[in-house]
């Protein structure tokens, strides 16, 4: 029989090879423990615990990061912005990496003025202050 006379018969399974089962691995599955306990009451006064929930430059580290509830998060905001009110807390660190301190900088541009006490072959130009006591 010819190939375009013959009936077209439209197959039940077209694409599929064979069916078997999806196998998952069974990988040992450890459950993490909640970083906040039930007993940890979430305060402006408990340090220890709002220390771990914010960052080395003082910022508040998110839900993702910190793994906390929705209502944990919005608690632990609280406290952390009643005791940086409260001074017990502060707002930003000075542990950022890569800046200078400001300090540093303003005794950089007080050597601007000393350039000129130089004479481009090394040696020191005469003092403008006259000794009044000769």
């Amino acid at each position: 029989m010819d190939k375009s006379k013959r009936p077209f018969l439209k197959s039940k399974r077209p694409f599929l090879k064979s069916k078997r089962p999806f196998l998952k691995s069974k990988r040992s599955l450890r459950r993490r423990l909640p970083p906040i306990q039930s007993g940890d009451r979430i305060e402006y006064r408990n340090m220890s615990l709002i220390g771990r929930f914010i960052s080395e430059q003082g910022k508040i580290l998110s839900r993702r990061v910190n793994k906390l509830t929705l209502k944990q998060h919005r608690l632990m905001t609280l406290a952390i912005k009643q005791a940086r009110i409260l001074s017990s807390l502060p707002f930003i660190t000075n542990e950022k990496h890569g800046e200078r301190n400001k300090s540093t900088a303003r005794v950089r541009k007080n050597y601007k003025s000393d350039r000129k006490k130089y004479k481009p072959d090394g040696k020191k130009y005469k003092s403008t202050v006259r000794n009044t006591q000769k």
